[in-house]
């Protein structure tokens, strides 16, 4: 036993014990999810991709860059550090594809919350986009059941589900058949029996550009009718607007996810409803197929190559019980 002792305690026992502590280390994965910039949303997609991690046993990181440059540096990092599989919520997909293909040669690579459907993504993670699109229009109409003017706000056009969220939204007001390749480009008011779409306005995530979109267009068409918030943080932006303009209640409000703010609003009754994904179960399964797919486990991932987690439209009378399973997801 002391002989024993004595050889762990020297300097090749000493690395074997090393080298073994090392291979216990990397034998831990990693995975990451890469946003399409910060907002609360992605607050909540980082809590349930870290809740994967610890459920999962694996190393999780989430990071929120500030444009398509800074995303496309963080993935550089990533791969250079390296990382076993990237779920990324794609910016620009077609001026991004060609580099996504060089991430999925290299590692998993996945798509969540936006999509590259041209890419070698192996899935894609999210709702569909035209549908929960219509959705929204849903609720315009309900808010608006006699027509009228609507304003539509959002991040940008460049993102895959935008363009698809955007178009629903119209195609719905329009009475449309349902067709997400169409697309009507903005610039100019697209007119229906009842309804109008007056503009699209984009801020690039930038909330003071945001705002001020909202202002401008009070001012520019006083009649508008309805005001759509079609990002998380679009909604509330809208509301401040109409709050210092005197228009609440006036102007009729609708939105796209579940920012406190927004299902407060509704509570109150100044935002007549919004269409919610899940972004907690967003990250979750991101994690959860990544490692599968690194571990070479592909049985979940469907012919379509599309994990479809629905979206809901949440009005006064389910608001309360969402809101309140929301937080619990949150530990509030």
């Amino acid at each position: 036993m002391k002989h024993l002792l004595k050889f762990l305690t020297g300097g090749l026992g000493l690395a074997l014990i090393l080298s073994g502590c090392g291979e216990k280390k990397a034998e831990r994965s990693k995975f990451a999810v890469v946003t399409t910039g910060v907002a609360s949303f992605w607050d909540i997609c980082k809590i349930g991709a870290e809740k994967a991690g610890a459920d999962l046993d694996v190393d999780v990181e989430v990071l929120m860059p500030n444009g398509g440059v800074e995303q496309k540096s963080k993935m550089e990092d990533l791969l250079s550090r390296g990382v076993d599989g990237i779920a990324a919520a794609v910016i620009d997909p077609i001026n991004q594809s060609e580099f996504f293909d060089e991430v999925a040669e290299r590692v998993e690579f996945i798509t969540v919350d936006t999509d590259a459907p041209d890419s070698k993504r192996k899935v894609y993670i999210g709702v569909d986009n035209y549908d929960a699109g219509r959705m929204c229009g849903q609720l315009v109409k309900e808010a608006l059941p006699e027509g009228g003017q609507v304003i539509l706000f959002i991040g940008r056009l460049e993102q895959d589900n935008s363009k698809r969220r955007r178009q629903g939204v119209i195609d719905e007001l329009l009475d449309r058949s349902r067709d997400p390749s169409r697309y009507d480009a903005p610039g100019a008011p697209v007119k229906g029996e009842k309804y109008t779409v007056l503009a699209t306005l984009t801020d690039q995530f930038d909330r003071a550009k945001g705002k001020a979109n909202a202002e401008d267009m009070l001012t520019k068409y006083p009649k508008v009718g309805c005001m759509v918030g079609l990002f998380a943080y679009n909604p509330p932006l809208i509301l401040e607007a109409l709050s210092q303009a005197k228009r609440l209640n006036t102007v009729k409000v609708v939105g796209f996810d579940e920012e406190d703010v927004t299902l407060q609003a509704i509570v109150d009754g100044t935002v007549h409803g919004t269409v919610v994904q899940n972004p907690y179960e967003y990250g979750y399964q991101s994690v959860k197929v990544l490692k599968a797919l690194f571990e070479g486990d592909d049985s979940m991932i469907p012919t379509n190559k599309f994990i479809n987690i629905p979206a809901r439209q949440i009005r006064k009378d389910t608001v309360t019980e969402f809101w309140a399973d929301l937080n619990e997801k949150l530990g509030k």
